[in-house]
């Protein structure tokens, strides 16, 4: 839409119908942008990752004399967010007033009021279960294939055979045919926090299995989905981690800008306090709330972008990630970036790397995770809080340049949530070269509003 002053005619309306006319057409022009902002930011869409998704399988494999036996499955098919430990957590209500019986590879929290059950007592008689995942060691008669790992569930890109889990739940007081059972709705996932958001069960065409002999095919008495979605909007206001920048050609490090997690409400420790060597102050709380390093972007995570060297055909980058929360170890961390020269990726030093091409016409991203075993746990803040690798990148002779902060990564995700940057005319700059002065940015636009102002006034 565009503020259109020759439509208002001086011959054919006065002045001050023009400037209502002009007013009402600004007012329209705000509410689209903020309307446009909040939406865009509240979707639960990842344009690194378009199709990532926590699908919930639930497969009917018996009838009983008053419900049905189903197995629910949890796919992970994000290509770099996985579920860390204390794990996964999944509700939903009931449609009408069932029950549960008995359940294998899982429990729920709370088994409700079941005073009106002679004899047999179900092992849970809420309306709105919520059900966590079984420790691992539990006895082999309370297993299931893919369950029994505390919740933990890998990212699909990263270990796929580990991006499943599984339980086995009895349902009674429901229906008993296909045509009789009420899907259950309202399902919630956290994993571990809030930001998934969960769609309406739909009944889809029945699961199939092989025999273990492979020679015979079985099916699903029914079969329905629940997808999952995340949203970083919806999981935290502030983001989690940020990202500094250093260079070989500039002795200028540009930090983590001021306060890029939030300072408000968080309590923070020096390094060198006494009393991190008091018994139990590592230990995790049940609120999972952290205790943070002090500094001056009081994010948990920090991740450091080092252009190293440059060679006549290569350049080299190194790459550290320190953990400031004194609570936490990462177990399986991801770290995401976008970069141009990702397309030409020689070689990884002490970090897995695998690239990850969403459009298949752009081969700009890439995921650096632990190896198994090395450096797949970041330990929690400390002298062992930190991994770190280095990155050998072919030149393209066409596009390479050290100019204009070139050399950074554009976007950076830690664990599947982007990572805040630094302003671009902060970044370490060769020294023949200047950046733009931050106050000739603000005075251009600040300009600019006014000139607006004037216009919409006058």
């Amino acid at each position: 839409m565009e503020l259109n002053s020759s439509s208002c005619n001086a011959e054919e309306i006065s002045s001050k119908r023009c400037r209502t006319c002009l007013h009402f057409q600004l007012r329209w022009m705000i509410f689209i942008f903020l309307f446009a902002f909040l939406f865009s930011s509240a979707a639960a869409y990842d344009p690194l990752d378009p199709t990532g998704n926590i699908t919930i399988k639930w497969d009917v494999i018996s009838w009983t004399a008053d419900g049905y036996v189903a197995v629910v499955t949890m796919n992970n098919f994000q290509m770099y967010r996985h579920i860390m430990s204390p794990g996964w957590t999944l509700g939903w209500s009931w449609a009408k007033k069932e029950v549960i019986w008995s359940m294998v590879g899982a429990q729920t929290t709370e088994q409700g009021d079941c005073s009106k059950f002679k004899g047999n007592i179900p092992h849970c008689c809420k309306k709105t279960p919520t059900v966590v995942d079984l420790l691992p060691g539990v006895p082999y008669n309370q297993q299931i294939a893919n369950c029994c790992k505390g919740g933990v569930i890998a990212a699909w890109g990263q270990d796929p055979s580990a991006s499943v889990g599984a339980f086995q739940v009895s349902v009674g007081l429901a229906g008993t045919t296909n045509k009789t059972v009420k899907l259950p709705t309202n399902f919630t996932l956290l994993g571990p926090g809030p930001g998934y958001t969960c769609g309406p069960a739909k009944v889809v065409p029945s699961t199939t299995f092989l025999t273990p002999d492979l020679r015979r095919k079985t099916q699903a008495l029914m079969t329905w989905n629940v997808t999952c979605t995340y949203s970083q909007f919806l999981a935290s206001k502030n983001p989690s981690c940020c990202v500094s920048l250093s260079s070989f050609y500039n002795e200028t490090i540009t930090p983590c800008p001021k306060c890029a997690c939030g300072c408000k409400n968080k309590n923070c420790i020096k390094s060198d306090s006494k009393l991190l060597s008091v018994a139990g102050v590592n230990t995790p709380r049940k609120d999972n709330t952290p205790l943070l390093q002090c500094t001056t972007h009081m994010c948990p995570i920090r991740v450091h972008w080092h252009v190293k060297l440059n060679y006549k055909d290569y350049w080299r980058v190194k790459i550290a990630i320190t953990n400031f929360n004194y609570r936490l170890n990462y177990t399986q961390w991801t770290l995401v970036a976008q970069h141009p020269n990702l397309n030409n990726v020689t070689e990884v030093f002490s970090f897995d790397y695998k690239p990850l091409v969403p459009y298949q016409s752009i081969n700009d991203t890439g995921m650096f995770y632990g190896m198994k075993y090395f450096n797949d746990l970041l330990m929690e803040a400390g002298p062992a809080g930190n991994v770190q690798s280095e990155v050998l990148l072919e030149k393209n002779q066409d596009t390479f340049t050290l100019k204009k902060g070139w050399a950074f990564p554009r976007k950076v995700y830690f664990n599947g949530d982007e990572c805040m940057l630094p302003s671009p005319d902060t970044y370490p700059h060769l020294p023949n070269s200047a950046p733009v002065s931050s106050t000739v940015i603000t005075s251009i636009i600040t300009a600019s509003v006014i000139y607006l102002i004037i216009m919409v006034i006058t």
